[in-house]
């Protein structure tokens, strides 16, 4: 076997395995954000967090499919490590970018929750209060000017 295949199949199983592990934990630890996101519904909050995942790894499994190939042949031990290394290290990197986008997205939307929750009143109005008239204001219908 031609070590630029034992390139492939090393580069294809490290690569799944970081995805799979990567999707796991942000789906594990992403679940109780979003339950916090979306004002404690678990169903929405766990339908959420099943979409995000698929998009993960659809997006990471697509990338490390699409940079698979290798222009160089693997001649010996050196050249493979080295363009495991490359290869490795670009899908890390993807993984990352992807991670923060998501905490970005998710940190978006609670900031968002947080604000109209507090736009909500604790307590409902008792009453109304008329406008207090200054110097400014024309007089009141019926009285001397």
């Amino acid at each position: 076997m031609d070590l630029t295949v034992v390139a492939y199949i090393v580069y294809l199983l490290i690569s799944v395995a970081l995805t799979v592990w990567v999707a796991r934990t942000l789906s594990r630890n992403g679940k109780i954000f979003l339950a916090d996101v979306l004002h404690g519904n678990e169903k929405l909050a766990d339908a959420v967090n099943h979409l995000l995942v698929v998009g993960f790894y659809l997006v990471n499994f697509g990338f490390v499919a699409l940079y698979l190939s290798q222009d160089d042949a693997v001649l010996d031990a050196r050249a493979l490590f080295e363009a495991l290394s490359v290869k490795l290290g670009v899908v890390l990197l993807v993984l990352g970018v992807m991670h923060l986008g998501n905490v970005y997205v998710l940190n978006k939307i609670r900031r968002r929750g947080v604000m109209e929750r507090e736009q909500i009143p604790p307590v409902p109005p008792q009453g109304w209060t008329a406008p207090a008239r200054g110097p400014w204001a024309p007089p009141a219908p019926g009285a001397g000017a």
